[in-house]
C-alpha cells in the first residue's frame, strides 16, 4: 500500500510517499480502509523527533482517520466489515490502511462523511474532557479560549456555549476572528498586537476570566496568569507557540486560582469509562445537530507538504485533512 513516510527528521519536505506493507490484524485490532487523514499539530513535531512519543524510523504519521473496515480480528464483535467508522490510531494514519485497537474505532452517524470522522476525535474528546471534568466549567461562568481558530480552539467554543458558559474567543487576526464567529461566541479578542491582560478584564469588569483554556502556551500563558478570576482554572492544552512558560506560584495564592493540566491519553488511561461516556456524549450531539466540527482545509493525499505548512505557517483555521481515497 502506498503511505507517507518519515525516514529523517525535519520539516514536511522530508517526508516522501512510498510503498510499506499492509496490515494484518491481531485478534483485537481490525483494518481500515483510509478515506481521511488529519493532521494535528502533535503531528508536525512528531516529524521533527520533537514529540513526547516518538516511534522508531521509519514510521507514518497520522492519528486519526475516517473509513471502512476492510478486516476484523478473531476476536472483535462489535465490529464487522463494511461498517464506516472513525479510527484514532497511535500512528499510521497517512496511509491507505491503517491497523488499530478494536477499541480505539466507532462506527460514525450516517449523516457524517469520512472528512468530518478524521477531524471529530481528538478536538472534541480532548475540549469537552478539559470543560467538563478539569474546569467543571458552570453555567454563567466566562470562559477564556485562547488559539480559538484552531481544531481544540474551536471545539472549545462550540462546547463552551453548550455548556452555558459565557465564550470569549480570542485569537491572532481579524480573519481567524471572522471565521470563528460561526461557532457563536459572546466575544471576540484580538491578542495580535501581544496585548491581552487589559483586553480580557476589560471584557470582565476588570474581574478576569473564570476558565481560560490555553493549547497555545509561550507569552499568552504568561499574560492568562494575570488575567483570571478568583478561583479561576487555567487548562494547560499545549504550547502551540513553541515555549513551555512557568507558572508563577505567587500569583496562584494571590488570585486563589489553579493550573490544570489536560492530557486526554493519560485520562483515557485511567478514566476509560469516563473517557467513553464523553465520546458517546459527543456522538449524540453531533447527531442532534448541536454540534458542527468544521473542516475548513483538505488537500490531495500528494499534496500532503502544504497540508502540514499550514500548521507550519499558523494558517491553521478549523480542521485538515488528507483525502487518501474517493468515497
Amino acid at each position: 500500500m502506498k503511505a507517507i513516510l518519515c525516514k529523517e527528521y525535519g520539516g514536511p519536505e522530508k517526508l516522501i510517499i512510498g510503498d510499506t506493507d499492509s496490515p494484518i490484524p491481531e485478534p483485537d485490532q481490525v483494518v481500515v480502509d483510509v478515506y481521511a487523514a488529519s493532521i494535528n499539530f502533535p503531528d508536525t513535531l512528531q516529524i521533527q523527533g520533537k514529540y513526547q512519543f516518538q516511534p522508531p524510523m521509519p514510521f507514518t504519521p497520522g492519528s486519526e482517520v475516517g473509513g471502512v473496515v476492510s478486516h476484523v480480528g478473531s476476536e472483535v464483535s462489535n465490529l464487522k466489515v463494511g461498517d464506516r467508522v472513525m479510527a484514532v490510531s497511535t500512528i499510521g494514519g497517512m496511509a491507505e490502511q491503517v491497523c488499530c485497537n478494536a477499541s480505539s474505532v466507532r462506527k460514525i452517524p450516517d449523516n457524517m462523511d469520512f472528512n468530518t470522522a478524521a477531524g471529530f476525535a481528538m478536538v472534541y474528546t480532548t475540549s469537552y474532557h478539559a470543560l467538563k471534568q478539569r474546569a467543571r466549567i458552570q453555567p454563567g461562568e466566562t470562559l477564556l479560549v485562547l488559539g480559538a481558530s484552531g481544531g481544540v480552539g474551536l471545539a472549545a467554543v462550540e462546547l463552551g456555549k453548550l455548556m452555558g458558559a459565557r465564550v470569549i474567543a480570542a485569537a491572532s487576526s481579524d480573519e481567524k476572528l471572522t471565521f470563528i464567529e460561526q461557532a457563536g461566541p459572546d466575544e471576540l479578542l484580538n491578542y495580535g498586537d501581544g496585548e491581552l491582560k487589559e483586553k480580557v478584564k476589560a471584557l470582565t469588569d476588570g474581574k478576569g476570566a473564570d476558565v481560560i483554556y490555553d493549547p497555545v502556551g509561550g507569552d499568552l500563558f504568561d499574560q492568562a496568569t494575570r488575567c483570571i478570576n478568583w478561583n479561576g482554572r487555567l487548562l494547560v492544552v499545549g504550547f502551540t507557540s513553541g515555549r513551555i512558560p512557568n507558572y508563577p506560584a505567587n500569583l496562584a495564592l494571590l488570585k486563589g486560582s489553579s493550573m490544570v493540566g489536560v492530557f486526554l491519553g493519560r485520562f483515557r488511561k485511567e478514566e476509560p469509562e469516563a473517557y467513553e461516556q464523553n465520546f458517546q456524549e459527543l456522538l449524540q450531539m453531533y447527531s442532534d445537530g448541536k454540534i458542527r466540527p468544521i473542516v475548513t482545509q483538505t488537500y490531495p493525499f500528494e499534496d500532503f507538504e502544504s497540508a502540514f505548512n499550514v500548521f507550519k505557517e499558523r494558517r491553521v483555521m478549523g480542521k485538515v485533512t488528507l483525502t487518501i481515497r474517493q468515497e
